[in-house]
């Protein structure tokens, strides 16, 4: 996950990733899994600590790798993914510190965004397999988010994993485009910040497609009997 400021230095985190040019960032290789900007607008917009959600109780486990007999067992990258975002936390803030000193802007300083707070045990000591009944758990809730549905579309445009084949928004299927795809061409392309991008190049190649139809409706009016 990237773990952004919710706001950092007075300023929102949607305009740091403005500006520092986050939002523009170019898609990653086609295939390559989307990864998650973890923020919350909670309370008005907080930033997201797991180490300090640890801290006030949350268990936090590594990436579920297997069911069988009653137990889930997890991997041991719960350290590594929290490294991870706390990298790309404090990554961030170095590159808005370092904006502010070279535009020489005015704004208040932020120790707070760079606290760390302690490792709890459920991170020194990782919980790898767990037996749910001896838990006293019933029930899990996988939030996950959604998972898109293309399956109402009668076109060869989507891959083996149902996901849609195309270039920049542009179907491998005439007339059928897309937008507001996780990395359709950039970070930005699933946000109402930055979707606009895509919407322009879609609405111009459609343009450049009803030309070609009408050129080759021309052509089929001037051939020869």
């Amino acid at each position: 996950h990237d773990r952004p400021p919710r706001a950092y230095r007075g300023r929102d985190f949607c305009w740091w990733l403005g500006v520092l040019g986050k939002w523009d960032l170019a898609a990653p290789t086609p295939g390559t899994e989307h990864v998650t900007i973890a923020v919350s607008g909670a309370r008005g917009g907080e930033t997201i600590d797991f180490r300090r959600l640890a801290q006030e109780g949350m268990i936090l486990l590594g990436r579920t790798e297997d069911w069988q007999d009653g137990k889930l067992r997890f991997a041991g990258d719960l350290a590594t993914n929290l490294d991870k975002g706390d990298a790309n936390h404090f990554g961030l803030l170095d590159e808005a510190d370092a904006y502010v000193t070279r535009n020489g802007l005015e704004l208040p300083d932020d120790p707070e965004a760079r606290r760390r707070h302690p490792d709890a045990a459920c991170i020194t000591d990782p919980i790898r397999e767990l037996d749910l009944a001896q838990a006293g758990i019933g029930t899990i809730i996988w939030a996950t988010g959604f998972v898109t549905d293309y399956s109402w579309m009668k076109v060869d445009a989507f891959d083996g994993r149902g996901r849609p084949v195309h270039q920049r928004g542009v179907s491998t299927e005439p007339g059928i485009y897309f937008l507001g795809l996780p990395w359709q061409s950039r970070r930005g392309s699933s946000f109402i910040w930055g979707v606009w991008h895509d919407a322009k190049h879609v609405a111009e190649q459609i343009g450049i497609q009803r030309k070609y139809l009408d050129y080759h409706a021309q052509a089929a009016q001037h051939r020869p009997a």
